[in-house]
């Protein structure tokens, strides 16, 4: 167990601080300890992950929900444009369907179907395909340099063949006790989620924790780092150099930023999704299962209002989200951000359009060492 900081100008604190190099950039080769989010679904592409990588951080390509062999081909060209190392994040979960109430949730979905203008749905059952197996392989034969995991560990025998291979393991966690667990089954860094974080949540165990674990950053961090080994990623409301160091202070080795790119040059973000990011404030968001079925932060919308005012649960993870995506994808032709998925964190104010990666990542290192001016002349 780590022991807390009694004097935090001293020693490998201070030169933690006033480098910005910790123990995090060593392990994963990187100038600095900035790591961009997963985010799947769209808004993390290629070019984000590349650019993100080039510019000194881990950039991190979201694959949980793509082809097998989609995600070889990206692999392949985040190459192309980056010779650093680079992650990719994926959902640790079987694709195991519940169809049980699909008729009353049909339902309610078409109301909205009804009112985007598309076809009815009546169908009693939905089939999600599950790649999960196939998709570590391809990470696997492609040799990626980090392995990120959301919802929980990876099995012992895929983490024993990444090891093998010399890829290092990220898992995300939302409370000390999964960051045991993920310390004991071996990863290399843990990404403490705080509740401030968009999208979703990395709860391991959804069953007892229906909405997700929910402890904000500032009290997730330290508790963790107090109880593990391994370096820690603080994530969850992290958007500038002014967070980057408060990570450091709590202890973490580095940060995980998310929203910050959403709306960066090389976003994915859908044009109607970034501007209503640029619009939204603070109290934007909410934490909600309607699109999926698991728990995650998003911009409130007409979706989540007629969801919720139905009284209807929403199937579990993945079966809600495979029912939802006709919606989802008609809203995104129709640029209709009311019945999009807008995964955001609680930082909107902060965030800025038309900027590049790279210059998220040094104006977030410049702000940090303006910070460290600061308190070298204090």
């Amino acid at each position: 167990m780590n022991t807390a900081i009694s004097d935090p100008l001293q020693s490998e604190w201070r030169q933690k601080i006033i480098h910005l190099n910790t123990a995090l950039c060593r392990i994963f080769e990187i100038r600095y300890p900035i790591f961009l989010a997963g985010m799947a679904g769209g808004p993390g592409t290629v070019s984000l992950t590349a650019a993100v990588s080039n510019a000194g951080g881990l950039g991190t390509l979201g694959a949980a929900y793509m082809e097998p062999e989609a995600i070889r081909t990206a692999i392949r060209e985040i190459r192309k444009l980056t010779n650093a190392p680079f992650g990719v994040n994926l959902f640790v979960t079987r694709a195991q369907d519940d169809n049980s109430r699909m008729p009353e949730v049909q339902q309610e979905l078409n109301v909205m179907r009804a009112k985007l203008g598309i076809p009815q749905v009546v169908a009693e059952e939905v089939k999600t395909p599950d790649h999960f197996e196939q998709q570590f392989t391809v990470l696997l034969e492609e040799k990626v340099p980090v392995i990120s995991t959301a919802f929980g560990v990876l099995p012992p025998h895929m983490t024993k063949q990444a090891k093998a291979a010399g890829i290092r393991i990220v898992t995300m966690v939302t409370t000390v006790d999964e960051a045991i667990l993920a310390e004991q089954a071996g990863c290399d860094a843990i990404v403490a989620q705080g509740s401030e974080a968009g999208g979703h949540r990395g709860t391991f165990d959804i069953a007892n924790r229906p909405r997700g674990a929910n402890i904000g950053t500032i009290a997730l961090v330290p508790q963790i780092v107090a109880h593990v080994q391994v370096p820690v990623i603080a994530a969850g409301g992290i958007m500038d150099g002014r967070g980057l160091i408060a990570a450091l202070v709590l202890g973490a080795q580095g940060v995980q930023m998310g929203t910050r790119f959403l709306t960066s040059i090389e976003s994915g973000a859908h044009s109607a999704y970034q501007h209503k990011l640029l619009a939204s404030t603070e109290e934007s968001t909410v934490i909600t299962k309607v699109f999926s079925g698991r728990p995650a932060r998003g911009i409130t919308n007409e979706f989540i209002n007629v969801w919720d005012r139905s009284g209807v649960e929403p199937l579990p993870f993945p079966t809600q989200n495979t029912a939802t995506r006709d919606i989802r994808n008609a809203a995104a032709k129709q640029n209709n951000s009311d019945y999009m998925s807008l995964w955001a964190g609680q930082g909107l104010r902060m965030l800025t359009a038309g900027q590049s990666a790279g210059s998220i990542i040094q104006e977030t290192i410049d702000q940090a060492h303006t910070i460290i001016t600061q308190i070298k002349k204090g």
